[in-house]
């Protein structure tokens, strides 16, 4: 139901309670109703600073990013250099874009109340977000030295050291992930930690996104150097792409784990081998069946003499971060216009809309539908000359396929591929397109456009 107003002529009393009932449904998550009663609040009592703070943070939280930012200014006007509406404020500038004014902000709000890791860290995320890693990391070392146990600050410095290539403490930091509440290790068995299991079972259980999984699959062949019988788990969606992987013994899926003597996230294998380009196990062997080879070569039966590009532009679009990774359909279908160039989509999920919205269907070869898993997709990679795509577990995918990918990436990537140069050392065939500043697709697709146009005339 709706949040009724305040009495005409309310009293502070009044006002006092409508704002705790207010902020008692944001923190509930009845943003509608929290919204609702913090608009009549105002009307009421338009000086209420607390009240335009919360209602910028309900505006931020719904991607209303100017009306948010108007609020918190309104707040502060009311409450000169109050540190946490400063704080929000320049969580909100992050998000719009405008990264200096960001540091500008946060750097105040720290400076206003330096023993608030909150404040700094949310400082130190705005670092990030413009690349200055070295002065974010610098800002999280200070919130860990105040919250050694704050699980976000340590993971947040992991990412941070694993990006910049200090792979030994990165991966130590990289186990607080369990402490986000995003994960759930479900199995009862002990956590494996790398010592010998022979004539025991292991269980590997699967966490995290796709692209991650097929990353870290490299490394079973050491967990199997040492011990028994290894289980892996995965999803339907990898069950044959993963179905004769080496350093396995047998495959289960999310809900049918067998008992097992350990468990042992996939992704916390990287960090018991102390994983470094240089010593990472080469990639992994993925299953591409037979039915599944037979499907990507019908499917480019009397297809011209022309160069075949594979093409994604949005990742899983229930990824936080995914905006920032992804583009419109629109920039790629501007490479169909290359001549000796035909594009082929293998885009999955809710952006491939777009593709069928625009009615480019005659340009763009949309493979997509008949993509049942990743499986499929690694056939139809086979086919390709190679995959230009936005960062998703597709790229992951072909890296480990060792077949030619471009990998288009944003200012600040996933930490896998580093803070500069063209290529990783994790995926050999991997080229990377980097942003030069932040948001500048228009000039890493003219540079995929030139390379597109000269290769297709090799042909």
């Amino acid at each position: 139901n709706p949040a009724p107003d305040p009495a005409p002529g309310a009293t502070p009393d009044v006002a006092a309670r409508t704002f705790h009932r207010a902020a008692q449904l944001q923190r509930d998550g009845q943003d509608a109703a929290a919204t609702d009663l913090y608009h009549a609040l105002l009307r009421l009592a338009p000086d209420h600073a607390g009240a335009w703070a919360n209602l910028g943070a309900l505006l931020r939280k719904a991607g209303k990013l100017r009306p948010a930012m108007a609020c918190y200014a309104r707040a502060l006007r009311l409450t000169p250099g109050d540190p946490g509406c400063l704080s929000n404020l320049g969580n909100a500038l992050k998000d719009f874009g405008d990264a200096e004014a960001a540091i500008r902000v946060h750097a105040t709000a720290v400076a206003k109340a330096p023993d608030n890791p909150g404040f700094r860290f949310n400082y130190a995320v705005a670092l990030k977000d413009a690349g200055r890693l070295r002065a974010a990391l610098e800002q999280l070392d200070l919130c860990c030295d105040a919250a050694a146990d704050n699980p976000r600050y340590v993971f947040d410095r992991a990412l941070l050291h694993l990006q910049l290539g200090d792979y030994d403490t990165g991966w130590r930091g990289y186990e607080a992930r369990w402490g986000l509440g995003e994960l759930a290790l479900d199995h009862p068995a002990p956590r494996w930690r790398g010592e010998p299991f022979a004539g025991r079972t292991l269980l590997v259980s699967l966490e995290q996104g796709f692209g991650d999984a097929i990353f870290a699959t490299r490394f079973l062949p050491l967990v199997k150097q040492r011990g028994g019988r290894v289980v892996l788990q995965c999803r339907p969606q990898t069950k044959r792409l993963f179905a004769n992987l080496l350093g396995i013994d047998a495959l289960c899926g999310p809900d049918d784990a067998p008992a097992a003597d350990f468990q042992c996230p996939l992704m916390s294998l990287p960090g018991i081998f102390t994983a470094t380009p240089e010593t990472a196990p080469p990639l992994p062997r993925l299953n591409v069946p037979d039915a599944a080879v037979e499907k990507a070569e019908a499917a480019f039966a009397n297809r011209p003499n022309h160069l075949r590009v594979g093409v994604i532009w949005s990742g899983s679009t229930t990824f936080a971060g995914n905006a920032r990774r992804a583009v419109p359909f629109d920039r790629f279908l501007a490479l169909a216009n290359l001549p000796g160039v035909q594009l082929y989509s293998l885009q999955k999920g809710p952006p491939a809309e777009e593709l069928t919205a625009s009615g480019a269907g005659p340009l763009v070869v949309d493979l997509g539908p008949a993509l049942d898993d990743f499986a499929d997709t690694a056939a139809v990679i086979r086919q390709l000359h190679v995959v230009v795509m936005t960062d998703s577990a597709v790229a992951h995918l072909a890296g480990s396929l060792d077949r030619p990918i471009w990998n288009l990436l944003d200012t600040v990537p996933y930490w896998l591929y580093g803070t500069k140069g063209p290529t990783t050392p994790w995926y050999p065939s991997m080229r990377l397109f980097r942003q030069p500043t932040r948001g500048a697709w228009p000039a890493v697709f003219d540079r995929v456009a030139t390379e597109l146009t000269q290769w297709a005339r090799t042909l």
